[in-house]
């Protein structure tokens, strides 16, 4: 007489993660930590131009000032766009948002606003899979990122081919800036600019 069937024998087969979280817990005296949750997102890296020299020529207090101007720009530019805001990093941002558009569009916009003010700025935007990390955000794309915007000169904004690709048939124009090796990255990586009107 069988009196348990072949699966009721190793219950800890179907169970393998639950069984060995619990194994890791019970050894070490804390949970096993969660994978990490990713999400598609476009981000977006600026960074002020010779922001250095003009502190230097302008002092702290009118650098300050120019500061404040520029994250309530920031702010503001971002929630229009339904995009979000993950940090300043000093005197530029890093952001994202749930598409590439929409990132184009609000540097387009950021752009003339800031050099109203005397600031000029760099972007580069990329799409892809990131890494949530409660307030923050990680991954390759997020690198990658901060890479097409290190390339980007002054007043341009600069963007992987998956930007451009994923919004053909927009009304969006680029031109092609070739093809670069960016560091850490394998191969080359082709770049285009965004044209502004």
């Amino acid at each position: 007489m069988e009196l348990v069937g072949p699966g009721d024998a190793y219950p800890y087969f179907e169970l393998a993660d639950q069984v060995l979280s619990a194994i890791e817990e019970f050894l070490t005296g804390a949970p096993a930590p969660s994978l990490a949750e990713r999400a598609l997102a476009t981000v977006l890296f600026t960074d002020v131009v010779e922001s250095t020299s003009l502190a230097r020529d302008i002092g702290d207090k009118r650098w300050r000032g120019l500061l404040d101007l520029h994250d309530e720009a920031v702010r503001s530019g971002i929630a229009s766009q339904s995009g979000q805001l993950v940090r300043f990093t000093g005197d530029g941002v890093l952001a994202t948002f749930d598409g590439p558009g929409r990132a184009v569009r609000f540097s387009s916009a950021l752009q003339p606003e800031l050099a109203r003010i005397g600031l000029q700025i760099r972007t580069g935007i990329h799409t892809g899979e990131i890494e949530l990390r409660d307030d923050e955000i990680g991954g390759l794309a997020v690198h990658l990122a901060a890479r097409i915007m290190a390339i980007a000169g002054p007043g341009e904004i600069l963007v992987s081919r998956t930007v451009k690709d994923l919004v053909i048939g927009s009304s969006m124009a680029f031109q092609d800036r070739g093809m670069h090796a960016l560091k850490g990255f394998e191969g080359d990586w082709q770049l285009y600019s965004v044209i502004t009107s």
